[in-house]
């Protein structure tokens, strides 16, 4: 193939953004055909729907029996601010940030909350943080995996057996895709318009019986939102745990959710979704290893996402360039690639350095992903001219 020279084939599919994801193969509407629609959540049938959601997730996560399952609105972001807003402030607070969202859990903490005693320990993007200096006599606060910068935690052996505080967990592009150890972690949130590519508005709550010991002992000092309150009388509100939402969702995504969970189950469960993701990541590392114009943003295998796939574009002659021109240079590949219907929403968060961001979870297919390299080159190709002109 010569430089400016079309690859023959197109993926399949060639929608690979990082959230809202892709649909899983085989998608249809024609299996939403179930959804309590016209009907209220309240009823039996909403509720009953609800709980199966609840359930499933339980059954194909692994997640232990006292552990307490939630739907929460407003996303990974309202869940993960409920949490927050509900357990933080009876201790000091460790908080890591190496991208976007963690970042943002930083304002909301020192900025919102406006919480005395914080440690931030943030690193730059494709970096981790120290996990060895984190206090776990402290409550302690990260993200999973970093959507924005591909760089996740590499286990969790660095979080304390017998730690005294909390651990609260964004693990919304990690869970279906990655390890988790749940004995080390109090509270974790997802939302379903991530890994499993269901729609949005929703998140999940996920609290462990020290989580639920600590939210019905301490009560914030500041006013709760009702969206957030997870106690009445000082009790769990039990209810939220068992398919009585706080507000009113939505029952057509709850079961474009209740789908993906089915799909799960289908082809083997978490282990089969993340041998998915894991072939996933490494077709496209395997490609940026004989590719000299590119390279994963993590500056190493072991922290690197194996769903949010970072891109750096290291050619010498666009290095050169300032970062706004070498934003622009990686857009002009993003519009080539959109253009030829190659590959929809893979630029790099707003936040994020200049570059390429393409999702490799479960529900997209390893052969779309090796159609697209051949194209990503090509687009590289037509930029790289386009520029030396």
């Amino acid at each position: 193939m010569t430089d400016l020279q079309k690859p023959a084939a197109r993926p399949a599919n060639a929608h690979f953004s990082s959230g809202p994801c892709s649909k899983r193969p085989g998608y249809s509407l024609d299996n939403l055909k179930d959804a309590v629609l016209g009907r209220s959540h309240r009823s039996g049938e909403g509720k009953a729907r609800l709980k199966l959601a609840i359930d499933k997730t339980r059954d194909i996560l692994g997640i232990p029996e006292d552990y307490h399952i939630g739907i929460m609105p407003a996303s990974d972001t309202g869940a993960f601010e409920a949490a927050m807003w509900s357990l933080l402030g009876e201790r000091g607070v460790d908080i890591l940030a190496w991208e976007s969202f963690g970042k943002g859990w930083v304002t909301d903490v020192t900025k919102q909350l406006k919480l005395d005693d914080v440690r931030v320990m943030d690193a730059e993007y494709g970096e981790l943080p120290d996990l060895t200096a984190v206090d776990f006599a402290r409550d302690v606060v990260l993200t999973w995996n970093g959507t924005t910068s591909g760089v996740k935690v590499p286990n969790g052996d660095w979080i304390a057996d017998d730690r005294a505080g909390l651990t609260l967990v964004d693990a919304t592009s990690a869970v279906f895709a990655q390890d988790i150890p749940w004995a080390k972690i109090d509270v974790l949130t997802y939302s379903w318009q991530k890994v499993m590519g269901g729609e949005g508005q929703h998140g999940m709550l996920i609290l462990s019986p020290r989580a639920v010991a600590r939210l019905e002992s301490y009560t914030p000092a500041w006013p709760m939102p009702k969206i957030f309150r997870l106690t009445k009388g000082g009790k769990l509100i039990d209810g939220i745990f068992k398919g009585e939402t706080i507000n009113t969702p939505s029952m057509l995504a709850l079961e474009d959710y209740v789908d993906a969970l089915n799909w799960a189950e289908d082809i083997g469960g978490l282990t089969a979704l993340k041998t998915r993701a894991d072939a996933n990541a490494k077709a496209l590392n395997d490609w940026m290893d004989k590719t000299d114009w590119v390279a994963n943003l993590a500056v190493s295998p072991e922290i690197a996402s194996n769903t949010s796939v970072c891109l750096k574009i290291v050619d010498p002659d666009v290095a050169a360039l300032d970062d706004a021109a070498q934003a622009a240079f990686a857009k002009r590949l993003v519009k080539l690639l959109d253009g030829e219907g190659a590959a929809k929403d893979i630029g790099s968060y707003r936040d994020a350095p200049a570059g390429l961001r393409i999702w490799a979870g479960a529900t997209v297919e390893t052969s779309d992903l090796e159609a697209l390299t051949p194209w990503l080159e090509w687009a590289f190709a037509t930029a790289k001219a386009e520029l030396a002109s």
